[in-house]
């Protein structure tokens, strides 16, 4: 990470570089039935993951359902604007309250769309048609079945596992780094989804590292400094990297000059590469004119920003399936949900800031990509050719993955260690490691 010295917040200049080994990992993890069978078990029935932002329910009987692997869970909007949810599964024959992926507003009850019965918002039992015939059902033991909720930045998370740490405990050093930028005063402006042709470790590990940027986008190499990236572990479930923009790949064999850097970074915002000054860096007057272009959008006053803060890509991601940006030009989040071996389902929000005392607004509809479908053609999207990059890899990857002689991969000690720190997580919940 660059030092700018321009008051970046002090959470960005912790360490947290670790060594985690060096012995290769099996590709068994990304093809094995049996594994993923025990994830859907293990991981993502004990596991804390965010469900839906707090705006998508924003009133007394708003609900939506969130769905991972064969789970299930109906998440509900209390009439005192609490958030309650249950496994979306009726106690009598199974039936689920609302579809897989659902979200509606205004529920007075929750219903049984099978027989009729019907639930309280607070779960607790409000009627059953012909009652007379179950006399053997008492009202205060059949309720719905309830799973834990929580929120943080504006996103409800939920874990299935009642005996699991509290979100706060699991979150770790989250909260306290994205202190200086609430993701509670965002709104979600774009939120587009698509199945990925990979496993959804696999998926997700190619955004856990800046390795790949020299091969994969190669255009970005001329104003990524991918080579002195930061990778940190902070926590058993939180790893981070920090790799800035604005400066030019190491890799590069010639001088790309400073206001061909400026060109590459800005050409499609409009900005001048004539106005740099002499003497500036093309990531000092990238950062300036960002600066007074977010603030116009925005209605946000980012003068006294940190250039880190601004520009650079800063991700951390929290185990099992989600990736959180705190900046500015980088303002996203990911989350990834396993499908079969072969798939997962990738989402992106991004998040734009809202001023002080403006409402949350509705969050964007999701727009759904069918596998020929790119990114690039989403409207608004700045970065659709980079994922676009990425999914590319995934498909190669994965059919690479099953041709393999070897069977395993060797990663590099310092810029894989985030893939290295997923898969010891995994491990300690499949019961591998202690």
């Amino acid at each position: 990470m660059i030092a700018d010295n321009d008051g970046a917040p002090a959470t960005l200049l912790e360490v947290g570089e670790t060594f985690l080994g060096d012995a290769d990992l099996s590709f068994d993890a990304y093809t094995s039935q049996a594994i993923y069978v025990a994830e859907v078990e293990r991981v993502w029935g004990k596991t804390w993951q965010w469900a839906c932002r707090e705006e998508a329910i924003p009133e007394p009987g708003d609900w939506t359902v969130y769905d991972v692997a064969h789970y299930s869970v109906l998440i509900v909007r209390q009439m005192d604007r609490t958030v309650r949810a249950f496994v979306n599964s009726c106690p009598h024959r199974g039936m689920q309250f609302a579809d897989s992926g659902s979200s509606g507003h205004g529920k007075q009850f929750i219903r049984c769309p099978f027989h009729g019965m019907q639930w309280h918002l607070d779960g607790s039992l409000r009627e059953i048609p012909c009652r007379w015939d179950f006399p053997h059902i008492r009202d205060d033991s059949f309720g719905l079945t309830a799973v834990r909720v929580a929120s943080w930045g504006g996103f409800v998370f939920i874990n299935l596992d009642p005996e699991a740490p509290s979100l706060k405990a699991y979150l770790d050093v989250l909260p306290r780094h994205f202190a200086h930028a609430p993701l509670d005063r965002r709104r979600v402006s774009i939120h587009i989804a698509k199945v990925m042709p990979g496993n959804w470790k696999m998926c997700i590990e190619a955004f856990l590292e800046a390795f790949h940027v020299l091969a994969t986008h190669p255009e970005g190499a001329r104003y990524t400094a991918d080579a002195a990236a930061d990778y940190d572990v902070l926590g058993p479930h939180v790893s981070r990297f920090m790799h800035s923009l604005g400066i030019p790949s190491s890799h590069l064999k010639r001088h790309i000059a400073e206001p061909d850097v400026v060109a590459d970074v800005v050409a499609d915002m409009g900005f001048d590469p004539a106005g740099l000054k002499p003497g500036q860096s093309a990531r000092a007057y990238i950062a300036d004119a960002m600066r007074a272009a977010f603030g116009a959008q925005f209605g946000i006053d980012y003068s006294n920003t940190s250039t880190a803060e601004i520009l650079d890509s800063v991700q951390y991601f929290v185990f099992p399936n989600a990736f959180f940006f705190p900046g500015v030009l980088l303002r996203m989040v990911y989350r990834f949900r396993p499908i079969d071996p072969d798939h997962c389902l990738f989402e992106i929000l991004v998040l734009d800031p809202l001023p002080d005392g403006v409402p949350v607004p509705p969050p964007a509809p999701v727009v759904a990509l069918a596998a020929n479908e790119t990114y690039e053609g989403v409207p608004g999207f700045r970065f659709g050719q980079v994922f676009d990059q990425d999914t590319e890899n995934f498909r190669r990857q994965t059919a690479g993955i099953k041709a393999s002689a070897k069977g395993r991969q060797t990663l590099g000690n310092c810029q894989e260690v985030r893939v290295r720190h997923l898969r010891q997580t995994l491990a300690i919940y499949l019961n591998q490691l202690s």
